[in-house]
């Protein structure tokens, strides 16, 4: 620095005299305008040397400022990787207490950190798959073929496993478009109201006396799924594979089944009250004594479909062409306005009323 300051005082020194003898080119003028001349030349020089002095200290302001903000960063990632690390253990913990926290911790993460969400969403569907399997492995659980009113609603029976359930079901509104499998799960009595499962593979799945009250369900795969009394009120089913599901008193009241797959459904005793299932197809499905009144029908393929004892009323839609007297329907009285379930989950505490058809 010294150094420097030294070769900058004998530059603004001498130099300010060369360039101005150089411009004058040999011509001679007063010592008072050659004075002049040289001083307005230093001035010049040292408002350059200022202005080069400015623009590297600002250079180097914004290099340390990098500097500081990528060891932040660095500093924050092994924070949250610590974190996400021990969260992940929790999950192993023999503890409830323990595996709820690590749970939401989790969920935390991904709510903060961009990077994780997928990671998060997959680890929940993942422990659902491996604590909760159907049919049930551990001899505490209850049995497959025991009645579903004897089984307890999933927030006592595993409050952890609701806990990843509802966790996915939430981060699952931003969750990256691909498949995400959850098939061959026990979500009997699960309380799954307002959750995006939207594109999840719940193949094979039991869902039996659920709440999946206004739950979307684009485009969700339900093949085999076992639905029976589950409560699907207003939940949105467009584009869902449910094909031979089981949906046995299942209350579908105001669904969206639009473009739905539903062959060899059966959706016997199943209330589909005002629900719009235009498009859907429903080749081969049981809709024995189920109640279509005030559904939507139009577009529907009901090609082989049983009808027999199905309700209907003056507000039901039909396929055009389709004879519902001859497919033995019962017209019956529309029930008129169908009231919004006021408190949902109560469907994973109701009783379960038995099956004409089981």
């Amino acid at each position: 620095m010294v150094a420097g300051l030294g070769v900058l005082f004998v530059v603004l020194l001498t130099l300010p005299g060369f360039v101005v003898d150089h411009d004058l080119a040999g011509d001679h003028v007063a010592a008072a305008e050659r004075l002049s001349a040289v001083n307005n030349v230093r001035t010049t020089l040292l408002q350059a040397v200022g202005g080069g002095v400015v623009l590297f200290g600002a250079y180097a302001t914004w290099r340390q400022l990098r500097v500081s903000q990528e060891g932040l960063n660095a500093t924050r990632e092994g924070h949250v990787t610590d974190r996400f690390s021990r969260a992940v253990e929790q999950l192993g913990s023999e503890k409830l207490d323990v595996r709820i926290g690590g749970i939401y911790a989790l969920w935390r993460i991904a709510d903060h950190s961009g990077r994780d969400h997928e990671a998060v969403v997959s680890i929940m569907a993942a422990y659902l798959r491996t604590h909760l399997p159907w049919p049930p492995l551990d001899p505490a659980a209850p049995a497959a073929e025991v009645s579903v009113n004897a089984v307890r609603p999933l927030e006592t029976r595993a409050a952890d496993a609701q806990a990843a359930l509802t966790c996915l079901g939430v981060l699952g509104q931003e969750r990256a478009p691909g498949w995400l499998n959850v098939s061959f799960t026990d979500l009997r009595r699960a309380d799954c109201d307002g959750l995006w499962l939207g594109g999840v593979n719940l193949d094979g799945t039991c869902l039996e006396a659920a709440s999946v009250y206004r739950v979307d369900l684009s485009g969700v795969s339900l093949i085999a799924a076992n639905l029976r009394h589950a409560e699907l009120g207003t939940s949105v089913l467009r584009q869902a594979r449910c094909l031979e599901a089981d949906l046995r008193g299942a209350r579908l009241v105001k669904a969206d089944l639009g473009g739905a797959d539903l062959s060899g459904a059966d959706l016997r005793e199943a209330n589909l009250r005002k629900a719009r299932a235009h498009g859907a197809v429903l080749a081969g499905a049981d809709l024995r004594a189920a109640d279509l009144r005030g559904c939507d029908l139009g577009g529907a393929d009901l090609r082989q479909a049983r009808l027999e004892g199905a309700l209907a009323s003056d507000l039901t839609v039909w396929p055009t062409g389709f004879d519902a007297h001859a497919a033995g329907v019962v017209l019956a009285a529309d029930p008129g306005a169908e009231p919004d379930n006021p408190l949902p989950a109560a469907a994973i505490t109701r009783q379960a009323p038995p099956l004409a058809s089981s």
